[in-house]
Order: C-alpha cells, then structure tokens, then sequence
C-alpha cells in the first residue's frame, strides 16, 4: 500500500515540532504586544461600547426631533430612562417615535411639536411656503386655538401669518392639483 505525500507531509509536519512557534514575537516584544492589548481590553474597548450604547439610545430621540412628534420631550425622558434601566425601556421609545399620534391630533387639534409650527411660521414670514401650506398651517393653529391649547407665541405666528403673503411663484404652484386629476 503506497504511501501518499501529503499524508507523509502531515505526518512528518506532526513529528517535527520543533520548527513550530506559539507567537511571531518573543521575549521584550511579546511583552510589549502583550501589555498594549491589555490597555486596549481594558481602557479602549468599554469606552467605545459606551459610547456605542449611549449613540444607539439617542437614535429615538433623534428620529422624534426629525419628524417632528409632539411628544418629543416626553420620548426624550424615555431614552434617559433606558439608559439607566439597562435598555429596557428602548424599545418602547423606539416605538413610540415612530408612531403617529392619532390621539394627540384628536385632543390637541395637531400632529406635531410647537417647533414645527415656529419653523414653517419662519419659512412662511420668508417667503418659502405656497398658499397651500400657510392655510394648513393656519388651519392647524385655528384648531388649537378652538381647543384652548395655544400658547402665547403661537397665537403671535398667527396673527403675523394673515399678513404673510406666499413666495414668488406660489400662487400657480397651488393652482395646480395636487392628486394628478385634470
């Protein structure tokens, strides 16, 4: 029975230990290498993974600024929350931020935050809304007003919003149909 050469080779690569080594480095570098592993294990890596968890548990809060939820501040506090409790409470901000809040529209006459409303009182005052958009937006203060439930510089903004005139050009943007209809 003849003998293979790669099972020769294994065989002789096993009875020769001789030419194999544990590490590429030995003696002062080894440990060198060694002791700046131990700083990155033990100094390096835990910050990063803070820093990691904290950015992950932010990411509620931020998507709720971004679309502007108006219970941003409350989404907030749960984010904070989570943070303490180990991240248990995430999910429930996660979900929460990308809600609709069919309720609040129900009890507060809007479905998003004051900064929202200031923000399109701003672009409206400069120019950069259509028609369309400053009647939304006046609809929308109106109805909170019916409701008891504007504050003070959002009854300023819709007082300025019945002297804002629509940007150039916005008038025969507005004419046009929204829905593709002729």
């Amino acid at each position: 029975m003849p003998v293979r050469p790669r099972i020769l080779a294994a065989i002789l690569a096993l009875l020769a230990p001789s030419i194999a080594n544990a590490a590429f480095l030995s003696g002062d570098a080894l440990d060198t290498a060694a002791d700046w592993v131990a700083i990155l294990v033990l100094f390096v890596v835990p910050a990063v993974v803070i820093v990691v968890f904290w950015l992950i548990h932010i990411l509620p809060e931020k998507i709720a600024e971004k679309r502007h939820h108006p219970q941003k501040d409350a989404i907030n506090t749960l984010c904070l929350l989570s943070l303490f409790f180990g991240g248990l409470l995430w999910p429930l901000a996660w979900l929460w931020a990308f809600t609709k809040p069919v309720a609040y529209r129900v009890a507060y006459g809007t479905d998003k935050s004051e900064d929202w409303h200031v923000e399109m009182g701003d672009k409206a005052k400069g120019g950069d809304l259509l028609a369309a958009e400053i009647e939304h937006l006046r609809q929308e203060l109106d109805t909170m007003a019916e409701r008891g439930q504007l504050p003070a510089h959002l009854k300023t903004l819709r007082r300025d919003l019945d002297a804002v005139q629509p940007g150039a050009g916005a008038e025969a943007t507005s004419a046009a149909p929204k829905d593709g209809a002729n």
